[in-house]
């Protein structure tokens, strides 16, 4: 399962994504909102945790933005104890649940397993952009005719960029979400996997290419 941290304390941050790790959860963690919003609208995450108070933007404006384009990843907010009316107000504007500071870590867990099978309830494991579909179980790229197996790093990409058609994703969101922060990879690994994807794409017959956009990222466009 995939988690977005958005937490601006990085002492409290650190702490939460030992403890997700060791749960075996996937973590990005950021400490803003408008990294929040990035990361919210740019991955297809399964949970995304928002702290209400964050510098740049409130962890509510990022509730608003997300919701408004259409994002609909359950959403657990952190609140101070006192703010009753922030609990409130996120409600009010899509959060699917909130927690509040201090709050036992076995709770956090719970709450976001809750989330995450709330979602599996709704979320297709197929994903279909022009005559290709990519199974998220399997991780086979097919058309109605034949299919092909995808490495783990190929699947991760193939899906970032079926789920967001059309919208450019840069080299670094690539790099941050799928070979981490920390990661001793080079960034033109990047490019070296969108070769893959493009050939293994060309052998399906597919009417959907991966554009490259000079200087800025790649997007999945219908041909």
């Amino acid at each position: 399962m995939r988690v977005l941290l958005a937490e601006d304390e990085k002492e409290m941050s650190n702490a939460l994504v030992a403890i997700l790790k060791h749960n075996n959860y996937s973590v990005d963690a950021v400490y803003d909102g408008a990294d929040a919003l990035d990361y919210g609208l740019s991955e297809n995450y399964d949970v995304i945790v928002l702290d209400i108070m964050m510098p740049k933007l409130s962890g509510i404006e990022v509730l608003e933005k997300l919701r408004a384009s259409g994002i609909h990843t359950p959403i657990l907010m952190l609140t101070a104890k006192s703010q009753i009316e922030d609990r409130i107000l996120g409600l009010d504007k899509g959060a699917d649940d909130y927690l509040s500071k201090p709050f036992a870590m076995g709770e956090l867990l719970a709450r976001i397993r809750a989330m995450g099978r709330r979602k599996s309830e709704f979320t297709p494991n197929l994903l279909q952009v022009g005559n290709i579909s990519l199974n998220k179980e399997n991780y086979e790229l097919s058309n109605e005719k034949s299919s092909l197996r995808l490495g783990n790093k190929e699947f991760q990409m193939m899906e970032m960029l079926m789920t967001n058609p059309k919208r450019l994703i840069s080299t670094e969101q690539f790099m941050e979400r799928i070979w981490g922060y920390d990661a001793e990879a080079e960034i033109n690994v990047v490019w070296v996997y969108i070769s893959y994807l493009r050939r293994k794409l060309e052998s399906l017959n597919a009417n959907i290419r991966i554009k490259a956009v000079r200087g800025s990222g790649y997007s999945l466009e219908e041909i």
